[in-house]
């Protein structure tokens, strides 16, 4: 089959998207986190935890000031895609392009490779593999562009991911009493403090999904649902009571704050799943037109 050259434009387009992004976020954290670090450090009040967060807040004006990593971990690539029904791209072409893209950034900079066969654990790749980068899709109708948000992931927090099958009876008492769980039992292994994303309702593998959208979210913002912001508000004041602090080493800031997504789900079923995002919530997005234009989105 031959590619139009409509088609390889805008592949090497995205795949320029791509490759800036997962540099831009590993690099460059945004002014929402900045601030909420800065606030962190303000508030706190224990000696450990004062010199932790000085400790962080130094680490990212050295990243500024030698435009290197902010974080050693490069993770995984996690791309979200809203795509227009009208963008000229077809999805499975995106796909590729957004793989060439992590690959071509890894090998470029060079970043340090992370992805390994599941159970050999032989590399596959520069942050390249069967099924990575991971990519989640949204199709947008009457529309003919494409958001690309990328959240890598490192390690340390990922594995600090927890999904309970709540039942109906439970209530949000039940979420809460899991939520808090999660975190102490998580204590400093994630990096604290973070963002913790929590994702209620839909099944079991659909709130995991919802939870890793929580903490892809600029700091603070609350959902559209009152019911939902409420428990945003319970849920982050109550884990900063948990006196876990920077790093695990006690004090008041554990968490910088706590994003909830949720979706509606079957009368029955109360799923509830937590996903944590290290103190180094690393995002960057953009905005690809059909023309192939691209504007670059730091607070997306």
């Amino acid at each position: 089959m031959t590619i139009d050259t409509e088609t390889k434009e805008l592949h090497a387009v995205v795949e320029e998207a791509a490759a800036h992004l997962y540099v831009w976020a590993l690099k460059d954290i945004p002014q929402d986190l900045r601030d909420a670090l800065a606030d962190a450090a303000e508030r706190e009040t224990s000696v450990p935890g004062r010199r932790v967060l000085s400790t962080i807040l130094r680490n990212v004006e050295v990243a500024d000031a030698e435009r290197n990593l902010v974080c050693q971990d490069t993770g995984i690539a996690v791309y979200t895609c809203r795509v227009g029904e009208r963008f000229p791209l077809h999805p499975a072409r995106i796909y590729e392009a957004l793989r060439d893209g992590t690959a071509r950034a890894t090998l470029e900079h060079p970043l340090r490779s992370n992805a390994v066969h599941t159970i050999t654990r032989e590399n596959t790749g520069p942050n390249i593999g069967h099924r990575l980068p991971i990519v989640h899709w949204e199709f947008v109708p009457d529309w003919d562009g494409l958001d690309v948000k990328c959240v890598p992931k490192g390690s340390g927090s990922e594995n600090m991911s927890f999904l309970k099958m709540c039942v109906p009876a439970d209530g949000v008492r039940g979420i809460k009493q899991f939520v808090l769980e999660s975190i102490v039992g998580a204590g400093g292994k994630p990096c604290p403090p973070g963002i913790v994303g929590v994702g209620i309702g839909g099944s079991a593998d659909y709130a995991m999904y919802l939870a890793k959208e929580a903490i892809a979210r600029p700091i603070g913002t609350r959902n559209p649902d009152p019911h939902v912001a409420k428990l945003e508000e319970e849920l982050f004041e109550l884990l900063n009571e948990t006196g876990i602090g920077p790093m695990g080493l006690g004090g008041d800031v554990t968490v910088l704050n706590c994003h909830v997504e949720h979706a509606d789900t079957h009368m029955t079923l109360n799923p509830v799943a937590v996903n944590y995002q290290c103190w180094a919530a690393r995002r960057a997005s953009a905005h690809i037109a059909a023309d192939g234009s691209v504007e670059y989105d730091r607070d997306a």
